[in-house]
């Protein structure tokens, strides 16, 4: 079985998150969703912005509450880009803030950041094979 990946995004205000996504990475406004959601397309799959106020219960399973605060979780999402420094530029001008300095490895630069949600994300540049450049298998 393959499966289509969709994104979801929660967030604490969707006009501060739509203008941070389309500014910072380029992305265009699909479809919305009345005052619910909005869809970004422009990347490898698309990605809903879902407007979800901050305390509100997360999941029935856990106690965990939704913040906006930076936050650390398992799961982020990595954007490739062409060229790291330009990238990083908007980034941070449309309001993603740096958690440390850019990394130059054998596969590529790095660029680790949260949005203004608190949610991590990386841009990569990849240089020469990319990811192929430490593959053993």
């Amino acid at each position: 079985m393959t499966a289509d990946v969709l994104i979801n995004i929660d967030v604490d205000d969707l006009d501060r998150a739509v203008a941070f996504y389309t500014s910072a990475l380029g992305l265009s406004i699909g479809r919305r969703f009345g005052v619910l959601a909005v869809e970004l397309t422009g990347g490898t799959s698309p990605i809903y912005l879902l407007a979800k106020a901050a305390t509100t219960e997360a999941s029935p399973a856990t106690a965990e509450r939704r913040r906006y605060a930076r936050h650390w979780t398992p799961v982020h999402l990595d954007f490739v880009v062409p060229d790291l420094a330009p990238a990083l530029e908007a980034a941070i001008s449309a309001g993603a803030s740096l958690d440390g300095e850019p990394a130059t490895h054998k596969w590529g630069k790095i660029a680790h950041l949260a949005d203004p949600f608190g949610h991590g994300l990386c841009l990569i540049e990849f240089i020469g094979r990319g990811y192929d450049e430490i593959a053993t298998g």
